[in-house]
């Protein structure tokens, strides 16, 4: 096929031979098949902000540090050369992290080289050489579906401990072949400690792969390993050792009641108070 514009530069480089096909568009990049050399790979196309569907990118971006002070100053201000290290930061978040999940052991595409808002990196085929299954396209036995979703969770556990949430975890963001599953899609990957929305994040993400698992394992619906997760995360205990349970009890804390009605007390005594200066102000003697 015709070479696209975007990935022209790739191929002036060296980095790439031919463009053998489209394989998909997303909400916020085109994914091509190219052949580098002697290697079938695949070339993310990340689209421009005003194009890309990706809501709230706001969200995703609080807590990522710039390490360029001008750069980041830029970014503030929301400038043209400001806008455009944002684009910059947005689509290396995914190969920084590629990266870093990769050596924590989590089982991603592997990277080669962003160049120009393409991504060049692994394609994730399966054992007849075609491209791996979405898991959303993937049905299988109740002792499969435990299996894959105890691997899935292990590897949210070791993203949680590398300090990353994927944030948009699915069944769509998830590739199937015969070594497993596969995480795919993490431009909006967050800091875990550094954004606000990670909890909740990592709350909706785990709960999105409970659902999908629990079509085929239905003993998986009522697990609780996100929250069980974040409260070894923030305790400082969760480490790519930890065995997980699926099981979390929150801690009732009886209600001293008789504090409560004291506090209530005091504060309608207060207000009575305010009242009866604000009656002698207005009716001086």
């Amino acid at each position: 096929m015709k070479t696209p514009k975007r990935i022209q530069p790739l191929v002036e480089a060296g980095l790439v031979d031919e463009v053998l096909r489209r394989l998909m568009s997303g909400k916020e990049a085109d994914v091509f098949v190219v052949r580098c050399g002697d290697e079938i790979r695949c070339a993310k196309v990340y689209k421009e902000a005003a194009k890309r569907s990706f809501k709230k990118a706001a969200l995703y971006q609080e807590g990522r540090k710039v390490r360029n002070s001008r750069r980041a100053r830029a970014m503030e201000k929301g400038s043209k050369f400001g806008r455009k290290q944002q684009e910059e930061t947005w689509q290396s978040a995914e190969v920084d992290a590629l990266f870093k999940l990769a050596n924590a052991g989590v089982r991603v595409p592997q990277p080669h080289i962003c160049l120009e808002g393409v991504l060049l990196m692994e394609l994730v085929t399966d054992e007849d050489g075609d491209v791996a299954s979405r898991l959303s396209d993937v049905s299988m036995s109740e002792e499969q579906a435990l299996e894959d979703h105890a691997l899935v969770m292990h590897y949210v556990k070791l993203m949680l401990c590398a300090g990353l949430v994927h944030g948009d975890l699915s069944e769509f963001n998830v590739l199937v072949n015969q070594d497993g599953p596969v995480i795919i899609d993490l431009p909006q990957a967050v800091d875990a400690a550094g954004n606000n929305n990670a909890r909740s994040m990592l709350e909706r993400d785990i709960e999105n792969m409970n659902h999908y698992y629990g079509q085929f394992a239905p003993e998986l619906l009522n697990a609780r390993y996100a929250q069980e997760m974040w409260q070894l995360f923030e305790d400082g205990e969760l480490t790519p050792e930890t065995e997980l349970t699926g099981q979390f009890k929150v801690e009732e804390v009886a209600a001293d009641v008789d504090s409560i009605m004291e506090e209530i007390k005091a504060a309608m005594e207060e207000e009575q108070e305010r009242l009866e200066r604000i009656k002698d102000a207005n009716n001086p003697e």
